[in-house]
């Protein structure tokens, strides 16, 4: 078969499973940058990062409500990371070289970092906002923000490959 009767017959038996496939890999990672960037508005809304008045920014505090939309987020964004995008490469869904080096260079840091934020949802599911758990949570709001940015940065390493 020539190159152009291949070229010519986009909708190959051959070609729509793959196609089918690239297709739900991209809406899966559309939908983790989605979730990722509902988190760090979350987050920065949640630590006071927006705040520009720094007397306000002194005074800052955690509503549990917020907190608990925070850790709600949270969670849906490591669980479509690990069960929609990761489960595809350990299930040998993923083929592609890259793919598959990125990911294993990048997912064992990936993991820590889930590992670190849900003990932090564990930490404080159920928060009330008692003065103990608002000094800790301070502390502990730091720690998040660096583990979610070095997070993106392995994640985008990662998505970067899936869509080479």
């Amino acid at each position: 078969m020539s190159i152009d009767k291949v070229i010519d017959k986009p909708d190959s038996d051959a070609a729509a499973p793959v196609m089918d496939r690239r297709k739900g890999i991209g809406r899966t990672v559309d939908k983790l940058v989605n979730e990722r960037q509902s988190v760090f508005v979350t987050f920065c809304e949640l630590a006071g990062v927006s705040t520009i008045d720094l007397e306000s920014a002194e005074r800052h505090t955690v509503r549990p409500e917020k907190l608990n939309a925070f850790l709600e987020l949270l969670m849906d964004y490591l669980g479509t990371w690990h069960f929609e995008l990761y489960q595809r490469i350990i299930d040998g869904h993923e083929r592609r070289r890259l793919v598959l080096d990125a990911a294993q260079k990048y997912y064992p840091t990936i993991a820590e970092t889930t590992e670190f934020l849900v003990e932090f949802n564990d930490k404080y599911d159920g928060y009330q906002g008692d003065d103990d758990d608002v000094e800790a949570l301070e502390g502990d709001l730091s720690k998040v923000g660096k583990a979610l940015s070095l997070r993106s940065d392995l994640e985008d390493k990662v998505l970067a490959a899936l869509q080479a």
